[in-house]
C-alpha cells in the first residue's frame, strides 16, 4: 500500500481523501528538518504546504519518495532540480486559491483607497477624524498590474468591473489575451509612470526577484497602493516608499523569511494630490 506523510497542516478532507483511494497517510505537523530526515525515507508521497522544506538534503534521504504535492501555488521551498535528479515528480496546485488571492488584492485597494485601515485606528484610539479620512474613488483609477497571468488576469476582471481602468506588464501576456481581458499591454516603466495602484502577481524568479528596486519606485506618480511580494522587492526600496512619504500598513508576518523578518507582503498609500 502506497504511503503518504502529510507534513503541514492541510484540512481533514485531504486525510480522507488520500485514505478513500487506498493510501496509507500519517499525519505529522511541525517536524523540525532533522525529524523529516530521519523519517522521510519510509514514504512514497510527501504533502506541503509553506512550511515544510524540500531540500536537496531531504531528497538525498528520501529513497522511495515518487512525489510532493504542494497545496498551493508556488514550489519555492522544494527543491526542484533535486526532484528531477531523484525521478521525483513535483505538483502543486497552480488554480487552488487564484480567486481567494485576487479577491484579497482588491479588497486591499478598496480598504486603502478608503483608508479604512487608518480610520480603524484612529477610532480604536477613541478619536472621531471623519475630515481626515475622505480617501478617494477608485472608479477611472489607473490600476497597475506586474503579471497577468492566473491571479493577475482575475484582478484584472474584477478591477474592470468595478470601472478601474487596467494595464498590464508581463512578456507572457499575448496582445489578443490583454484584449480578451480588457487590459492595456505596456512595458513596465509606463506602468510604473501611469498607475494610481500598483498589484504584483509574478512567482518569483530571477527575473522578477527585485523587479520593483528603488529606480522603479522613482518612476511612480504621488498617489500609489502597492500589493507586493517582499521577495521580490529590494530592502531598500522599501524604505525608499517611507523616506517618500508613503505609510505602511497591513504586513503579515508569517512565512517567508526576508532580512530576518518573516513577511508575505507590503501595502504602502500616500494620499492623493
Amino acid at each position: 500500500m502506497p504511503k503518504v506523510l502529510i507534513s503541514d497542516d492541510l484540512s481533514p478532507r485531504a486525510t480522507e481523501i488520500f485514505e478513500e483511494r487506498g493510501i496509507e497517510v500519517d499525519r505529522k505537523v511541525g517536524m523540525k528538518p532533522e525529524e523529516l530526515l530521519a523519517c522521510i525515507d519510509a514514504y512514497d508521497g510527501l504533502a506541503i504546504r509553506s512550511a515544510t522544506k524540500a531540500t536537496r538534503e531531504v531528497l538525498a534521504a528520501a529513497s522511495n519518495l515518487k512525489v510532493i504535492g504542494r497545496a498551493g501555488i508556488g514550489v519555492d521551498n522544494v527543491d526542484v532540480d533535486a526532484a528531477t535528479e531523484a525521478g521525483v515528480v513535483v505538483m502543486n496546485t497552480p488554480f487552488g486559491n487564484a480567486v481567494t488571492t485576487a479577491e484579497h488584492a482588491i479588497a486591499m485597494i478598496c480598504a486603502l483607497a478608503r483608508e479604512i485601515p487608518m480610520a480603524n485606528a484612529s477610532t480604536q484610539a477613541g478619536k472621531w477624524e471623519k475630515s481626515r479620512f475622505m480617501g478617494t474613488e477608485i472608479t477611472g483609477k489607473r490600476l497597475g498590474l506586474i503579471g497577468c497571468g492566473n491571479i493577475g488576469s482575475i484582478v484584472a476582471d474584477r478591477a474592470c468591473g468595478l470601472k478601474m481602468r487596467v494595464s498590464a506588464y508581463d512578456p507572457y501576456l499575448s496582445d489578443e489575451r490583454a484584449v480578451d481581458l480588457g487590459v492595456r499591454k505596456v512595458d513596465l516603466d509606463t506602468l510604473l509612470e501611469e498607475a494610481d495602484f500598483i498589484s504584483l502577481h509574478t512567482p518569483l524568479t530571477d527575473a522578477t526577484r527585485d523587479i520593483l528596486d528603488a529606480e522603479a519606485l522613482a518612476k511612480t506618480k504621488g498617489f500609489l497602493m502597492i500589493n507586493l511580494d517582499v521577495r521580490a522587492t529590494q530592502t531598500r526600496a522599501i524604505q525608499s516608499f517611507e523616506a517618500r512619504g508613503f505609510s505602511r500598513y497591513a504586513v503579515n508576518e508569517h512565512y517567508a523569511r526576508v532580512d530576518d523578518a518573516y513577511v508575505t507582503g507590503y501595502y504602502f498609500h500616500k494620499e492623493l494630490k
